[in-house]
């Protein structure tokens, strides 16, 4: 079949499964178009997006200042590698380091090659600045942790389905439980070697577990008393999606991250991608202070794509996005209505138990095992309903639209979700 011939679903989900690596089970709707909030399959039936992409399509589907500023470099330049300079990447560094408050960013393409960027510089870090001895760095982690599937994350993992027959493992980490400030205590105290502490504000792809208030200030406090680093991955939780630019925020109304917010508990490193771009190009960023930055040196980390023209002009499109249209606001206000709309409809529902998130991050927790394949039908009957979403396990299902979205479609969206649980009570 021709390129340029129109297929139908089933034929677009049959050339993937004959041609692509079978490593994901996407919800069997093909779509070929994305605008705003919204997305229509080849067929031509539109849907709310309440996935964006994992939350990398926080500024919406095709935004056109994201879009053009794309397009615009792309007919100039697109690629040098780091083997010289180009005219766009300082511009980028300066305003991303000045939004988010660090003397330096380290730029990379995906949300796993910044968390593998953040733990080579965390253990440098230790063994040039701290004193560590080379080779015995520890660094800890949270069980329920999502970081990616590269081989070092896979191995502080607890998703056996991402570990099991891709050993041996990367040795140098430590779990404790999430939401846990004993527990981080207990293990700064009682374990040599400590680097850093990695962690999610939020816990997404574990069901949108959110800590207790205090955890994370707890938890910075704690880290700075041992001298180890505080490492925040804001892949999926930062750029407005919690209603602050970043989950680390707290409760704070400004839209820059900023050591002088009372709520802002300040990473020694921060790890972002996906919205980083608003989806339009994968462009990911590990920011840090000089003291800490500094330990690398030319050719001990890069990458081709790494800090390309493209992707400097289109982050700077997509945090500018973020302020001139309110998108945090607009998620802390959309975020509180549906979990009140959804909440009052729980309390008589009996397939749906509890509601929860900050911000547009929310899941649904469904009267079911983790084992059962009860979400994944929801999910599918929400598909047939005109929204998409995707279960994170048997029994939970992840809401997480573009922050672009108003009142009117929120409510809508909420009338679609309640219509469609209520046929599995």
């Amino acid at each position: 079949m021709s390129v340029i011939e129109k297929m139908s679903s089933a034929e677009a989900i049959a050339l993937e499964d004959k041609y692509g690596a079978h490593n994901y089970h996407p919800l069997p709707v093909v779509l070929s178009k994305g605008k705003g909030v919204y997305v229509w399959d080849v067929e031509g039936k539109k849907y709310y997006d309440f996935l964006s992409a994992y939350s990398a399509v926080n500024q919406g589907h095709c935004h056109p200042k994201i879009v053009n500023a794309m397009m615009e470099q792309a007919q100039t330049l697109t690629l040098t590698s780091r083997a010289f300079y180009n005219d766009k990447l300082g511009v980028y560094e300066e305003y991303v380091t000045n939004y988010f408050g660090f003397d330096k960013v380290l730029p990379m393409n995906t949300g796993a090659e910044a968390v593998e960027t953040a733990l080579k510089l965390c253990r440098k870090w230790a063994y040039e600045k701290k004193g560590i001895p080379e080779n015995e760095a520890q660094i800890i982690v949270c069980d329920g942790n999502f970081h990616g599937r590269t081989t070092t994350i896979i191995s502080f993992s607890n998703d056996e389905n991402a570990r099991k027959n891709f050993g041996p493992y990367t040795e140098g980490f430590i779990k404790i439980p999430y939401d846990d400030v004993d527990a981080l205590e207990s293990a700064l105290k009682s374990t040599k070697n400590i680097a850093g502490f990695l962690v999610e504000p939020i816990q997404g792809e574990a069901g949108v577990y959110v800590p207790a208030e205090y955890y994370l200030a707890k938890a910075k406090a704690l880290c700075a008393e041992h001298n180890v680093l505080f490492i925040a991955d804001e892949v999926q939780t930062g750029i407005a999606r919690t209603g602050s630019i970043l989950a680390v925020c707290g409760n704070c109304t400004c839209e820059n991250a900023c050591e002088k917010q009372a709520s802002y508990v300040a990473p020694d490193i921060l790890i972002l991608g996906k919205a980083l771009s608003g989806g339009a190009y994968p462009v990911s960023a590990v920011l840090a202070n000089d003291p800490i930055m500094n330990v690398i040196k030319p050719g001990q980390h890069g990458s081709t794509f790494g800090g390309n023209p493209i992707a400097g002009a289109v982050a700077i499109a997509a945090l500018d996005v973020v302020n001139e249209e309110n998108l945090s606001q607009n998620a802390r206000k959309l975020g509180n209505l549906f979990r009140e709309k959804i909440g009052e409809f729980i309390k008589t529902s009996t397939i749906a138990t509890l509601v929860r998130g900050k911000g547009l991050l929310n899941a649904i927790v469904i009267n079911d095992t983790e084992e059962s394949d009860t979400a994944w039908n929801i999910c599918m009957a929400l598909r047939d309903n005109g929204l998409l979403a995707k279960p994170t396990h048997g029994n939970i299902i992840r809401f997480a639209p573009p922050l672009v979205m108003n009142e009117e479609q929120l409510l809508d969206c909420v009338s679609i979700i309640i219509k469609t649980l209520k046929q599995f009570e």
